[in-house]
């Protein structure tokens, strides 16, 4: 099985063909991705890029466009004032299934 390490919004991400992730939420539209900003690519032999492996494309497609995350509570507090804040805050993400590492 061959796997890779690519990186999608500023953030690297190991994967293989037939996965689905959660990558933040990209342009409203987006049907197919192709990532060519590879790190590291394990097959049959190891090749790591210098910053990136060349003449290797990953090929997704989005499968959702708008999932939401786990709601997340902040809050602010200062002890003896009576000063309380809270917030929450839910992520947007979009699912993506890697259809081909070539």
């Amino acid at each position: 099985m061959t796997k890779a390490v690519v990186k999608i919004g500023g953030k690297q991400f190991i994967v293989a063909e037939k996965e689905t992730l959660l990558v933040d939420l990209l342009q409203e539209g987006t049907k197919e991705l192709t990532l060519d900003a590879l790190l590291l690519i394990d097959g049959d032999n190891i090749t790591i890029g210098t910053p990136t492996v060349k003449d290797v494309i990953v090929t997704a497609k989005v499968i959702e466009d708008l999932v939401k995350g786990d709601k997340i509570q902040v809050i602010r507090y200062k002890a003896k004032k009576r000063v309380h804040k809270l917030n929450g805050h839910r992520q947007k993400y979009s699912k993506i299934e890697i259809v081909s590492i070539k």
